[in-house]
């Protein structure tokens, strides 16, 4: 997860054959599933999103190549935590404190 939004593109053509400049969301998760970054391409440049979870791991789906597809339903359930297999949405968490 030390990678850039150059070095993520790189790995999507790489390593998908895919075409970072598409307009897809191309999404990579942490080996311990609690950090996550997508890459975008909005036409003007290219767009890092971040997100990591303080408790709790995102629930990945199960793989058979290195690349899936979500449904819009399924990332949004992704981002915010929720195991959309069961949809049961996680306790609230309290906003971390500045040590």
């Amino acid at each position: 997860m030390r990678l850039g939004a150059p070095g993520l593109c790189a790995a999507v053509a790489r390593v998908l054959n895919s075409d970072p400049f598409s307009g897809s969301l191309f999404i990579f998760r942490s080996k311990r599933g609690n950090y996550l970054k997508i890459i975008y391409f909005d036409g003007s440049g290219v767009c890092l999103f971040a997100k990591k979870m303080e408790r709790h791991r995102f629930v990945w789906p199960r793989t058979v190549d290195a690349q899936l597809c979500l449904s819009p339903a399924q990332l949004s359930l992704l981002i915010e935590g929720i195991d959309w297999r069961r949809t049961v949405v996680p306790d609230a968490i309290a906003r971390p404190l500045l040590i």
